[in-house]
C-alpha cells in the first residue's frame, strides 16, 4: 500500500517557555528544521498572539510545517507533512524536539492520500496528460 504523503503529528512538551513565546526563535527553528529536511521552501508566515502564542506556517514544495505554541503550559503542537520520499520529515522532528528543549516529545504517524491498494507507488505529481477529475 502506497500514499501520496506522511504526516508526522508532533506533541511537544515540557518545552522551554521563554523559547515557545519568542516569535523570531519560533520562526527560525521552523525555517531551519524545513531546511535540515532538505525541503524546498515556498514561503513562511508567522504571527504572535497577545498576550503569548505563536502561530506559524513554513509552506514547502513537498507540503507544509506548521506550528501553535502555549508558552504558558510549554507546549507545541507541530504539524509536519511531506509529499514524496525526497525529504525526510523525522529529521526536521528531532531538531524542533532539541530546539525548544521538549522534555516529552510525542509523534504519530499518519499516511495520507491512500488511493489505491496496487504494489505500484504513487507519484506525488502527475503530468497533465494523466490527470483525470474524479466525481
Amino acid at each position: 500500500m502506497h500514499a501520496l504523503g506522511t504526516q508526522l503529528l508532533v506533541e511537544l512538551k515540557d518545552c522551554n517557555h521563554e523559547i515557545l513565546k519568542d516569535l523570531n526563535t519560533v520562526r527560525e527553528a521552523m525555517v531551519s528544521a524545513a531546511k535540515q529536511a532538505k525541503a524546498t521552501i515556498v514561503d513562511v508566515s508567522f504571527h504572535e498572539f497577545s498576550p503569548f502564542g505563536i502561530s506559524g506556517m513554513v509552506v514547502i514544495a513537498e507540503s507544509h510545517l506548521s506550528i501553535h505554541t502555549w508558552p504558558e503550559y510549554g507546549y507545541a503542537a507541530v504539524d509536519i507533512f511531506t509529499c514524496g520520499d525526497v525529504i525526510k520529515p523525522e529529521i526536521a522532528v528531532q531538531y524542533l524536539i532539541a530546539q525548544f528543549e521538549s522534555k516529552n516529545p510525542s509523534i504519530v504517524e499518519m499516511k495520507r492520500g491512500i488511493i489505491s491498494c496496487t504494489n505500484e507507488k504513487l507519484p506525488h505529481k502527475v503530468c497533465n496528460d494523466r490527470l483525470q477529475m474524479v466525481s
